[in-house]
């Protein structure tokens, strides 16, 4: 039997940069779905992370389940990420997140107040391009999102049953100005919204 670590197998086996094809990003999976979980999955990207670091993930509609708990992301900031940045942008929907001011209430009620918080689209958004897209040749993201060095996208997955499947979706824009250390790891938290 072939016992050769292929790409795209074996999901907990590290290949080396010099061994990799495509342009595919990096997803890190992880079935322990725990603080400690996360700061392990952490441990193994940090390296990586260099300078002022946004960190990207989904803070939930009021009182919202469906979001990676605050408590393993606190956990995460307080024993890794000290003085560092969750970013967010404002949703395209009207909801709890529709304009800055109620995005910023929202934080507030869910508990998002152990970090600064960046609503990266609250002054204006900037085009990337997206080099050799399928579907997009560039990619609306708040402008912000520039000011920082490198990210990392704390992402659960979900299944939208009127629009189809949300995520990071910014990964498509690879290498985007300012940002060349653009982390691609992923926590993909399988849950429904």
């Amino acid at each position: 039997m072939d016992k050769t670590i292929r790409p795209g197998k074996g999901g907990n086996h590290y290949i080396p940069m010099e061994e990799r094809s495509g342009r595919e990003s990096v997803v890190y999976f992880t079935r322990d779905l725990s603080e400690q979980g996360l700061l392990k999955i952490y441990d193994k990207i940090s390296y990586a992370l260099k300078g002022k670091i946004a960190v990207k993930l989904h803070t939930g509609e009021q009182f919202g389940p469906n979001i990676i708990p605050r408590p393993w992301v606190r956990e995460l900031f307080e024993k890794r990420l000290q003085g560092q940045t969750i970013i967010e942008t404002n949703t395209y929907y009207e909801g709890d997140r529709y304009t800055t001011d109620l995005h910023r209430e929202t934080l507030e009620v869910n508990g998002w107040t152990f970090a600064p918080v960046d609503i990266t689209d609250e002054f204006a958004t900037a085009k990337l391009p997206v080099k050799g897209g399928k579907w997009f040749r560039t990619m609306s993201v708040g402008s912000g999102m520039l000011a920082y060095d490198s990210m990392l996208a704390l992402t659960h997955f979900k299944g939208h049953m009127m629009g189809g499947f949300g995520g990071s979706n910014w990964n498509g824009s690879r290498n985007p100005p300012r940002l060349p250390l653009t982390i691609l790891a992923k926590m993909l938290l399988t849950s429904m919204s």
